[in-house]
């Protein structure tokens, strides 16, 4: 592994980031007169936190990671972006996925203007690690790897995981989404023992708070550091900071249950189903699904009023519907509407 300062790109080493009055000022403050904000007390009149310190430190309590090993995000997606503008030059260096994942990797490579490698994944949509590995060259700087992966669903082994991580000589991505469903757990609490690792995780899935657009990436205190000077000063505006403080006092276990319940409920009902191929194991909180004929299938579902994702057309996901978790309720209808669709009774 290359030292992880010359993974960074020379203009981004060299930085002079933004920084407010407020950043440099450590005690307690009463007058504002530094940002040119309305005096009026409106409730939002003022700039928020544009460290999220606050915010950090409850984080850190619950994620057992140190406030500095944090990043926070609009999203994980802005953490994406991040990645590629601090470690790839656009044009020269490139970045390597795992195929079929989260479609915002490559995304975010078009836009940066650089070359995403995709190599698929094995039998089973298991890990490619000899392949991903052979896809790297002196100028491949980031590796993106989703486990539980999107839309596959599975996790991959804790081992094979750090060993890609302790060959490949850049920056690894580990997306952990999904992570809070799975038996796997997570490499958060390892960050120490991998310089080059990033970890992305969300409040949007197992906390419910996919409309505040809140991610989180955890690394090490250099990385974070990077990360904080290229974001946006804030990029994180006062509600979400206040509404996600607040959601993060309420335990989410039986929520997290409830869900990886209902999966294995789906997961054992859906074969049942002539359509069905096969329902594919998963560690997240949404199952893939292959079809006789996925398109006529999502169409029923669509006009039943109920909405799944068409992976069909993704390589290796051929016939597949990736279909989320739901409450019970919305899970009932759509074994219903499955059981109707099977009984000829199509809505098109």
């Amino acid at each position: 592994m290359n030292s992880i300062e010359s993974l960074v790109r020379p203009n981004i080493r060299a930085l002079c980031p933004y920084s407010t009055a407020r950043d440099e000022y450590q005690g307690s403050l009463g007058i504002f007169l530094d940002a040119n904000e309305s005096p009026y007390p409106t409730g939002w009149n003022r700039y928020p936190d544009p460290r999220q310190k606050a915010l950090k430190e409850q984080l850190s309590r619950i994620k057992g990671v140190p406030a500095e090993c944090i990043f926070l995000g609009n999203g994980s997606d802005e953490a994406i972006d991040l990645m590629f503008r601090i470690f790839c030059t656009p044009g020269v260096d490139n970045a390597i996925a795992i195929a079929p994942s989260y479609g915002m990797y490559a995304v975010a490579a078009d836009i940066n203007d650089v070359p995403m490698r995709s190599v698929p994944l094995g039998p089973d949509f298991s890990l490619p690690a000899e392949a991903l590995l052979a896809a790297a060259d002196a100028h491949s700087k980031l590796l993106f790897l989703c486990s539980p992966n999107n839309p596959s669903g599975n996790a991959f082994p804790a081992a094979e995981l750090e060993a890609l991580i302790r060959r490949f000589p850049g920056i690894v991505v580990l997306d952990e989404a999904y992570a809070d469903f799975s038996a796997e757990g997570t490499l958060r609490g390892r960050l120490s023992e991998f310089p080059n690792l990033v970890i992305f995780q969300t409040l949007s899935k197992a906390y419910g708070l996919a409309g505040l657009r809140l991610g989180m990436a955890f690394a090490s205190p250099y990385i974070i550091r990077l990360m904080s000077m290229v974001k946006y000063p804030y990029n994180i505006n006062q509600s979400t900071q206040e509404l996600a403080a607040r959601a993060l006092r309420e335990p989410v276990d039986g929520r997290i249950a409830e869900i990886v319940a209902q999966r294995r409920r789906l997961a054992a009902a859906l074969p049942a189903f002539r359509c069905v191929r096969r329902v594919f194991p998963s560690d997240a909180n949404f199952l893939l699904v292959q079809v006789d004929d996925a398109d006529t299938l999502y169409a029923h579902l669509l006009a039943d009023g109920i909405i799944v994702r068409n992976r069909s057309r993704v390589p290796q996901c051929a016939g597949c519907l990736r279909i989320t978790v739901g409450l019970p309720s919305e899970n009932d209808k759509l074994l219903q509407s499955m059981s109707a669709y099977e009984k000829g009774d199509i809505h098109r």
